[in-house]
């Protein structure tokens, strides 16, 4: 990796990226996984980390697995399932979700799973970039069909240029974010209850910030009611990363100070 990287476009890695990390076996769509394990994060949630992703951020908490896609192990929607629920009910959790990389590249993977879910007790965490949500409408359509769902779209900055300078992408891919919101509301899905945003503005200032709040509010005034805003989290191979490409935060957490 160095400073001088090509800008690549998000969504054609989608495409290859799906390719080494889902398979079909046994008439189901199988994808890669790092690991299970439960968490503090939204008040107790059960998490399985994918491997892939269609975004390379530079201050990406899972890097050193997240491209690796020599590890980790296949898994069909419905064991993913199955080891999700067993975490939240040992532990008494409310909330699952995919983590990590990307869980929409594999998206028949992802909607078994959901499937799966809604006849649950649990309420089911979508945490996405939102490229391909913004890129395909009939996403935002399928995702709307399940009643016990959160759509969490996570910013890469907040404005295409901090997009790019933060993961090396082309700035179209910022207007996908942007797109996946407006995609998500014509699908009737409801900001504040059924979707939200959260955005990293550890590498922004406060000028940008505030214009970022305007654009938000000229599609739906709900969605600047509760943003997630995001600091970089200073686990030593965050940093180690973030010194590759000389980036420098203004806004950091150290791990045992993020808001649970």
């Amino acid at each position: 990796m160095g400073l001088n990287e090509k800008l690549y476009d998000p969504l054609e890695l989608s495409r290859s990226v799906e390719s080494l990390v889902t398979r079909v076996s046994g008439g189901s769509v199988e994808r890669k996984y790092f690991r299970f394990r439960g968490g503090r994060w939204y008040g107790g949630i059960a998490s399985a980390d994918v491997i892939g992703c269609n975004l390379r951020c530079r201050f990406c908490w899972a890097w050193y697995f997240r491209d690796r896609h020599d590890l980790g192990f296949f898994l069909s929607p419905e064991k993913v399932f199955e080891r999700l629920s067993e975490i939240a009910l040992k532990r008494g959790y409310r909330y699952l979700r995919l983590t990590g990389g990307e869980p929409t590249i594999a998206k028949e993977h992802l909607l078994e799973i959901l499937r799966l879910s809604e006849t649950s007790r649990f309420v089911f965490i979508v945490e996405t970039n939102g490229i391909l949500i913004g890129a395909d409408p009939t996403y935002a359509k399928e995702l709307s069909r399940f009643n016990n769902i959160y759509v969490r779209v996570s910013f890469k900055g907040t404005n295409p240029q901090e997009f790019t300078k933060l993961t090396g992408a082309t700035p179209t891919g910022f207007e996908l974010q942007l797109r996946a919101l407006r995609n998500l509301l014509d699908s009737g899905l409801i900001p504040g209850r059924d979707f939200g945003v959260a955005a990293m503005i550890g590498f922004s200032p406060d000028e940008n910030v505030a214009r970022f709040v305007t654009t938000l509010s000229s599609i739906d005034e709900r969605l600047v009611t509760d943003i997630d805003w995001e600091y970089v989290l200073t686990y030593p191979h965050v940093m180690k990363l973030l010194s590759r490409y000389n980036l420098k935060p203004i806004r950091t957490y150290k791990p045992d100070e993020v808001k649970e």
